[in-house]
């Protein structure tokens, strides 16, 4: 597979072209399952990019959408073919939250509210190894070890030269005072976010315990924004058993309200550096 090819996001793009498509034509999804004889919820998860698109699928559509550029029919086709290949993330196993880390992947910008702990994208190798172990219940070393690469490996797109990923962070106080590890370890991925917080494309703020409510007490979410002209943003949840991923734009813009409310709400990202070297320093004076 070519290093560049995303199947998550060959998958989408697929979809969102398939639907436009169709809605060129005229047609409903009921119309089309009946004239390809395919059930309807097959259309609605092929145009979510929820279902795996076949060459074939897309030659059957293209005709019945009477498509005539063959050069179109080709791309798509094109687009089927790496839809149903395999991400990076594949070679380390049976790892969950493959659909995520594609649309990570490609994702220009991200918005993220975690509640209670670093998020991946930001944790130092030894909290991950932490975090991994006291949140997966009977998780084998291999499998441990496996998480953990995939892990540090997708903070890559962080230090991509000329194009890193764009990542704004809004974090409880809850995650910097709870103990991942050690203290120690705590004190090191602290520092950590100090230094990420320097950084040009990373901006940082921390919620406060004082804040008391607010729309982020039912979870953790990101927002993920993508360049590509059309690309819709998909709001992620992340749940113990399954995820989560919302494209509707109602549901995008109710997010995008919410979190504009958590950074309203949050210490400036001067303010939260402040406090991480606060709780630096108490890590420190503890042992």
């Amino acid at each position: 597979m070519g290093v560049d090819v995303n199947p998550t996001v060959s998958r989408r793009r697929l979809g969102s072209e398939l639907r436009r498509l169709r809605e060129i034509s005229g047609m409903t999804t009921q119309q089309v399952a009946e004239r390809l004889l395919i059930s309807q919820p097959k259309i609605s998860l092929l145009e979510n990019g929820r279902r795996l698109v076949k060459p074939r699928d897309v030659r059957d559509l293209c005709g019945l959408y009477g498509v005539q550029d063959q050069r179109r029919v080709d791309h798509l086709m094109q687009l089927a073919g790496e839809s149903g290949q395999q991400g990076w993330w594949n070679s380390y196993g049976d790892i969950p939250y493959g659909a995520y880390i594609g649309l990570e992947a490609e994702a220009a910008a991200i918005r993220l509210y975690e509640p209670l702990v670093v998020p991946g994208l930001l944790q130092t190798p030894a909290y991950a190894r932490a975090v991994i172990a006291g949140t997966i219940p009977h998780v084998t070393p291999e499998q441990a070890a496996a998480r953990l690469q995939v892990r540090l490996r997708r903070q890559d797109r962080l230090r991509a030269t000329g194009n890193p990923l764009r990542l704004w962070v809004v974090l409880d106080e809850s995650a910097l005072r709870r103990v991942v590890g050690s203290r120690e370890v705590m004190r090191k991925q602290l520092d950590h976010l100090t230094h990420l917080s320097a950084q040009p494309h990373i901006t940082m703020q921390v919620l406060p315990h004082d804040v008391g409510a607010h729309p982020g007490v039912s979870g953790q979410f990101s927002l993920l924004e993508f360049a590509e002209v059309g690309d819709v943003s998909v709001v992620y949840l992340e749940r113990f058993t399954s995820d989560l991923y919302l494209e509707k734009r109602s549901d995008v813009r109710l997010y995008s309200d919410m979190y504009a409310h958590l950074q309203a709400q949050a210490l400036s990202p001067d303010n939260a550096r402040h406090l991480i070297n606060e709780v630096i320093e108490a890590y420190a004076d503890r042992g």
